[in-house]
């Protein structure tokens, strides 16, 4: 495997208790992350090594901080890192490209872009959201993508709306701070937006273009060359996201375990959690197992919005041959 490109990344150590002690017979691992990994929305992947899931299945895990998902893609398929965490919507905006990464688990049934609303305008559908500014992190991630899908799905033209990129911090504070009226973001901002004192209504799910949440990507050779590695990724994680799922109390309490950052702060973990739960991570009958009719929706999508200039047969994004059966209670 190629050596790290020391610019490209940071490494973001969570806590000194988060990491495993080493052994001689851990195989250690680099798992690329789109943003520091200390956030709630990275929960299954934190409460796995906090727990100790990786390394009872034999892997020390050191976590490095990418530039966005479609780096994380392109710096896997460069053979920088055996595995990484995107939307999984990735490969398909990637693999066409030449990027030979693939989906092998996806962590819920749903998107986990939420669109949020100022509650004093009672904005209850996309259609009233005609005229007004919208936030989202950038005009090229899969916020961004996912939010002018549901408004293709609404008939709402991208011109009819303002949709404004603030950036991880300006997304949601442009929103609490009454400069913009809704926001396309994850669960963590929502909660975020909301202890900042504004309150919020959410577009509700059944109108939102259902694209897909966050994945595990591997690369083409890692899958070909080391499967037990990549089953053991996939295993340890799926077990993380399972305890959220059963628990989510106890989860918020693992999370700010292995990150002090949020010590005393249990309250507002498991709030996101919750928010993650309901929209995000669904009801899944076989934990981390990849639809292939969501792929292909959202395929259809990039490919009519001219986001890829060409695709693939669906099954070349994603392989289910990692996902076992664990249930999701």
């Amino acid at each position: 495997m190629k050596r790290l490109i020391r610019w490209c990344f940071s490494v973001l150590l969570i806590s000194p208790v988060l990491l495993p002690v080493a052994r001689a017979d851990l195989q250690e691992v680099t798992f690329l992350m789109p943003a520091p990994p200390n956030l709630p929305g990275f929960a299954p992947w934190i409460i796995a090594q906090q727990k100790g899931y990786y390394a009872q299945l034999g892997l020390r895990v050191n976590w490095v901080t990418a530039k966005g998902g479609v780096d994380v893609a392109k710096q896997v398929g460069a053979g920088n890192a055996l595995f990484g965490a995107a939307s999984g919507d990735v490969p398909i905006i990637v693999r066409a490209n030449g990027v030979p990464v693939r989906n092998v688990a996806v962590l819920g049934t749903h998107g986990y872009t939420l669109l949020a609303t100022d509650a004093a305008q009672h904005i209850g559908s996309i259609e009233q959201l005609r005229g007004k500014t919208i936030t989202v992190m950038s005009y090229s991630d899969s916020l961004y993508y996912a939010l002018l899908a549901s408004l293709r799905k609404a008939s709402v033209d991208k011109s009819e709306v303002n949709i404004q990129a603030a950036g991880p911090a300006g997304v949601w504070q442009l929103l609490a701070d009454g400069k913009a009226d809704a926001m396309a973001g994850s669960p963590d901002w929502v909660v975020n937006a909301q202890e900042a004192g504004r309150a919020l209504q959410l577009i509700p799910q059944a109108q939102m273009f259902d694209g897909m949440a966050q994945s595990i990507l591997a690369s083409d050779e890692a899958i070909a060359q080391h499967p037990e590695l990549v089953q053991k990724m996939v295993e340890g994680t799926l077990m993380g996201l399972r305890d959220i799922l059963q628990d989510p109390a106890q989860a918020a309490k693992t999370f700010v375990a292995a990150v002090p950052a949020y010590q005393g702060k249990e309250g507002k973990v498991e709030q996101i959690l919750a928010l993650y739960t309901q929209y995000v991570y669904g009801q899944q009958e076989r934990l981390g197992e990849i639809q292939p009719e969501r792929v292909a929706q959202s395929v259809r999508f990039f490919s009519e919005e001219g986001i890829v200039k060409s695709t693939l047969p669906v099954d070349e994004y994603f392989t289910n041959r990692f996902i076992g059966t664990l249930p999701a209670r």
